[in-house]
Order: C-alpha cells, then sequence, then structure tokens
C-alpha cells in the first residue's frame, strides 16, 4: 500500500551536490528527505575524482624512478597494480561502503531513503511504494551515466566503463581505450605506466578535443612516450569477444587491435525518462534538465550537477548547490555564471584550462591576441628537467585589454591554473598583469613570458 509522507525538501540523488543541498538545508533546520539508489556521495568519492587520482599518484613515482639515473643515481623499481587497488578499496571508497556518507548526512538530521525516486507530479516524489510530498520542493541530482556509442558488436560484450576500471583488483595484459576526452587520456596512461600495453582511439583529430590544440597535441606526445598507441582521426567500426579477448577493427583499415580488455571512455549523458520528468512537464528525451540563474527547473523544483549539463565537474555542482541552497532558503545571490570555467586533466603533465579557447573566442567574433610559451623555457622548468613538459597559452580580448582564456600545462598545471583562473574571472586588465612581481624561479612566472609575447 501506497504511503505519503510529508517533508520541506525532497533531494533526488546524493552525489557531491545533491549530498551538499540536503545536508545544508538539514542544518538550516528544514525537513529534507535525500533519496539515492547508489552510494551517498555518488561517483566523485567512490569512481571518479578521488579514486582516479589515486591512480594518477601512483603512477607519479613510477615515472620519477625512472629519472633517478638522470639525477641522482640508480633504481630499480617494479610496478605492482595491487597497490593501487588496495588503496582505493581501504582509503578510498572503504570497498564501496557509504555508511560514512550515510552518517555524516543523517547526523546533521536528514532522511535517507534508499531507492530509486521518480517525480510523481509537482513537489511529489515516489520511491518503492512510498511517496513524499515536498513544501518548499523538489531538487534533482541524479547526474550522467556513460554514454556508450553505436559501434556495431559492441552491446553484450564485458567492455569496461571508467567504474569497471577503477575497480580493477588486477592489471589487464593489454587493453583498447575508446575516447581521447580527459577519462580516457587520465586512464590510458595510468595504465600504461603500470606497463600496460595500451591503444586509446578518438575519432576526433586531437585528443582533448575541447581544449585547445596545444594541449591535444601536448596530451598525444606525453602518452605516446609512455608507450601508448595513440589513433586519432578514427574509430571503432567492430567489436567483437571471443570470451577471452577483445577484437576491434578500425573504420576505413584492415588493422584489428586485440586486447584483454576494452574501456569505453566516450562521455556521459542524462537519463531523464526514470525520473518521469513529464510529470512536471519537462522533455524525457531531453539531454539535461534546463534551469535559470538560480537553478530553478520550474515551479518548486531545481537541478544541480552534472544533470543540468554544464560540466561533469565536482567543482561544478558544488557551485550551483550554493546558489540553489540560497534560493531554497530565500536568500538572495547572483545568479549562476558560466563563462569562466576551470577544468582540469590530470594527465603527466596536468592540463589546466579556464575560460573560452582561442577557437571559441574567434567563433563569438572577438578580435583576439594569443601567445605560447613553453614550460621548459622558464628557469624552473629548466632546473625541473626531465618531466618538465608544459605549456602556458593566453588567450586576449584584445578591445578590452583582458585574458579570456588560458591554459596552463606542466608538473603543477592544475596549480598554476589558480592565478589565471583569478585574472580571468576578475577581468585583470593585461598591462596591470604584466606590471604584477613574479617570484623566481617558479612555473608560474612562465606566465609573465607569456604576457610579454602576446600577439
Amino acid at each position: 500500500m501506497s504511503t505519503n509522507e510529508q517533508a520541506d525538501v525532497v533531494v533526488v540523488g546524493l552525489g557531491p551536490g545533491g549530498e551538499y543541498v540536503a545536508g545544508t538545508l538539514a542544518e538550516a533546520g528544514l525537513d529534507v528527505v535525500g533519496v539515492e539508489a547508489e552510494l551517498v556521495g555518488g561517483e566523485c568519492p567512490y569512481w571518479a575524482c578521488v579514486p582516479s587520482k589515486m591512480t594518477i599518484r601512483a603512477r607519479y613515482p613510477l615515472a620519477e624512478a625512472a629519472r633517478i639515473p638522470c639525477f641522482a643515481g640508480e633504481a630499480v623499481v617494479i610496478p605492482d597494480w595491487i597497490r593501487v587497488a588496495g588503496r582505493i578499496r581501504n582509503e578510498a571508497t572503504e570497498d564501496w561502503n557509504d555508511h560514512v556518507a550515510a552518517d555524516r548526512f543523517t547526523a546533521k538530521g536528514g532522511r535517507l531513503v534508499r531507492g530509486m525516486g521518480r517525480l510523481a507530479g509537482p513537489r511529489r516524489v515516489t520511491v518503492g511504494d512510498r511517496t513524499f510530498e515536498a513544501r518548499r520542493g523538489v531538487v534533482l541530482a541524479t547526474g550522467t551515466r556513460p554514454w556508450i556509442p553505436p559501434v556495431p558488436g559492441l552491446e553484450g560484450t564485458p567492455y569496461w566503463t571508467y567504474r569497471d576500471a577503477i575497480a580493477a583488483k588486477e592489471l589487464p595484459a593489454s587493453m583498447v581505450v575508446l575516447g581521447g576526452g580527459a577519462i580516457g587520456v587520465e586512464l590510458a596512461q595510468a595504465f600504461a605506466r603500470f606497463k600496460c600495453p595500451v591503444t586509446l582511439i578518438e575519432r576526433e583529430d586531437r585528443l582533448l578535443s575541447r581544449e585547445e590544440p596545444e594541449a591535444g597535441q601536448l596530451a598525444a606526445q606525453m602518452l605516446r612516450a609512455d608507450g601508448v598507441t595513440v589513433l586519432t582521426g578514427t574509430r571503432a567500426r567492430l567489436v567483437s569477444h571471443d570470451g577471452t579477448e577483445f577484437t576491434v577493427r578500425i573504420e576505413d583499415s584492415k588493422q584489428l587491435l586485440s586486447a584483454e580488455r576494452l574501456l569505453v571512455a566516450t562521455g556521459s549523458q542524462a537519463d531523464l525518462t526514470p525520473l518521469s520528468v513529464d510529470t512536471v512537464g519537462l522533455d524525457p528525451t531531453a539531454g539535461a534538465v534546463p534551469t535559470d540563474g538560480q537553478m530553478r527547473a520550474g515551479e518548486a523544483l531545481w537541478a544541480v550537477g552534472d544533470i543540468t549539463a554544464r560540466g561533469s565537474l565536482t567543482h561544478v555542482s558544488m557551485y550551483q548547490a550554493e546558489i540553489a541552497v540560497r534560493d531554497i532558503l530565500g536568500q538572495p545571490g547572483p545568479d549562476a555564471d558560466y563563462r569562466v570555467l576551470p577544468r582540469v586533466t590530470f594527465t603527466a603533465p596536468e592540463i589546466g584550462a579556464v575560460g573560452l579557447t582561442e577557437r571559441q573566442a574567434r567563433e563569438l567574433g572577438l578580435r583576439v591576441r594569443t601567445s605560447v610559451v613553453t614550460g621548459a623555457s622558464s628557469t624552473r622548468g629548466w632546473i625541473h628537467g626531465p618531466g618538465n613538459e608544459g605549456l602556458i597559452k593566453l588567450v586576449e580580448d584584445a578591445d578590452r585589454g583582458v585574458l579570456i582564456g588560458a591554459t596552463s600545462a606542466g608538473p603543477v598545471g592544475g596549480e598554476v591554473l589558480y592565478g589565471l583562473n583569478v585574472a580571468v574571472n576578475a577581468e585583470v586588465p593585461v598591462d596591470r598583469l604584466r606590471r604584477m612581481i613574479y617570484t623566481y624561479p617558479t612555473i608560474h612566472r612562465t606566465i609573465e613570458a607569456a604576457l610579454g609575447v602576446l600577439r
């Protein structure tokens, strides 16, 4: 028998953004129901941000150890994937147990409901045979799922998504990766540095196609240096699996690739149909939930995180969550602004970017000046020696004299990005940036050199 229960707010999906909304509103004294079908905390702590960065952290000392003969002596290194898998299980995910996150939420006063939440009209959510009526409204934060391309033969095979790769207890004998975006290149490099033969296939003519061409070229260069076979401008035409290994036929080629594992890393998409969004007037076939500047998706309805298609990034989800919380509590605040979106691909070197690429700026009709300076050209980059690959690229709005985009790639490219992020966000005049004092010798001093050669 169905039962109706009352709450102030129902949050469907407790990933980073949803958990923040639900927990913050509960701490503010509201009666909050948090609905989660999988693990409280979502992708970031269990499969994406945290465990993936543990694999990345593990590959750094492997690379540095190989450089010891250049700097300090001799070393013998034997990569061991079991160490990485153990750390992910024991330190990051507790073997994919979310009791800590669940207790954290309920300790704030929230009510945790396990199961798939579905809308049942305005302010109503069903979970199994329970129906919750939300006095203030409902927040959707159910994220996305991997998008699997319609490659003939792929469906029904035991291919991996990033979840399977992160949860792997043993290193595969070999791997083919479909997709040269951030997830594909990060995992391809991680497995390659543990001596797994990897072939990466990207249909665009370069890796990281949403970033600057120089960034994609750098990523391909570094992956190849790690032993990855990088195939760009092509795609898989046919996939088969014989019970032991995969065979992938490449488009416009007789070439066959064989590997024990096939990792599909071709992006993600929202699936709105299971949410029954049609009951609140939204299109269930849409690729995202549209929101206004206060994250409102309708009357008494908000949406945050990947489901809004504003970037599959935890920091975007948290940013949106802050705005939604203010709006639900009736507190004034600025609208969401995505014009200056920072992001980092955690390869080695790290590739950070913020704002517009040169191409995006030109497509908007802006008159731009750009510059590219290699990280190795700086004193700190030279001192760093092997492993110093990287670059700074700046994009200036020439008419306004401010930076509108920047790329920072290098050993600590994600950290160097911070100063560029501030400059682009605050629209600091380029002339002002040129007059700053840049600490010597640091990698971020490369920014000064890049400012000096804007053309």
